[in-house]
Parts: structure tokens; sequence; C-alpha cells
């Protein structure tokens, strides 16, 4: 399938994307702040350079795009154009996930993953149940939590 822009405008269009303050970063941001909970923002003393850092109750938060890293859901669709190369990159971006979240446990760091398509799309949940999950599971000692869950069907 040919590409329906130029390569110049698709290349503006690419990096015109934030990495940082996304809106489903901001939605959680705003809901945790709002239920009480402070933060320290992209920490880069941490593997995998976190969304939100709990250092009080040694958690990390991160709010991964299904496009960027590769989530299994219908947000995510291979790129037809280019497929080598995206190939690789949502490959490295899986990886380095992969190695984070074992440098992170290894540490002792809780850590959580809230998907965009949690968020957004035809599947999302309601934010307040999202937020409900996160509260609860800041408020305990548990391991881990990914939104949506992995055995979820999107």
């Amino acid at each position: 399938m040919v590409d329906v822009v130029p390569p110049d405008v698709r290349s503006r269009m690419m990096a015109g994307i934030r990495g940082k303050n996304t809106k489903p970063e901001m939605l959680l941001r705003r809901g945790l702040h709002r239920a009480g909970f402070r933060y320290k923002l992209h920490d880069g003393s941490l593997p995998g350079r976190p969304d939100m850092v709990f250092p009080r109750r040694h958690a990390v938060l991160f709010a991964h795009g299904c496009f960027w890293h590769g989530h299994n859901c219908h947000l995510f669709k291979w790129p037809a154009t280019r497929e080598e190369f995206w190939k690789a990159k949502i490959g490295r971006n899986r990886e380095v996930d992969a190695r984070a979240e074992k440098a992170l446990r290894a540490t002792g760091w809780r850590r959580a993953v809230v998907w965009e398509c949690a968020l957004r799309g035809k599947s999302r949940m309601p934010i307040e149940d999202v937020l409900g999950r996160l509260v609860d599971w800041l408020a305990t000692d548990s391991d881990g939590i990914e939104l949506p869950p992995p055995g979820r069907v999107i």
C-alpha cells in the first residue's frame, strides 16, 4: 500500500509525535494527583525512564502508546511501508521495555503499565476504573499491574 502523503510531510508528522506529556499520560497524572498521590516525572536515573515515579511507594508507572510499544490490540497495526524499519524499531522498543522491567524488578521497584487502548479507542475503560485500579495498586504492596490486563481480548 502506498503512503497517502509525501515523504517530507510524513517525516514532519512523525517528528511531531511527543514522547512525554502525552494526552494519556496527562489524564493519569491529573487523576492521580487529584487522588492525593505525589510523584516525580521521567526520572532518568531509573531503567526505562518511567513516566511517573512514586518514591514513597517504591512504584513506577508507564503510559505506553500501543503503536510505539507494539501492543497486541485494535490500535496497533504494522505499517505497510518500510516494514523492515518498523519491525526493527518496534522490536527494539519491546526489548528495551523488557530489559527495563527486569532491571526495575531486580532493584525492588513495583511497575505498572497503562496501555493507550485502556484510555482510548473502542474498548477503552472508564477513566474512573483505570484510576481506581491504580489507586488500589499504589495503596498495596502488590507487585505489578497492567491495564488492560494481558488476557483481555480487545
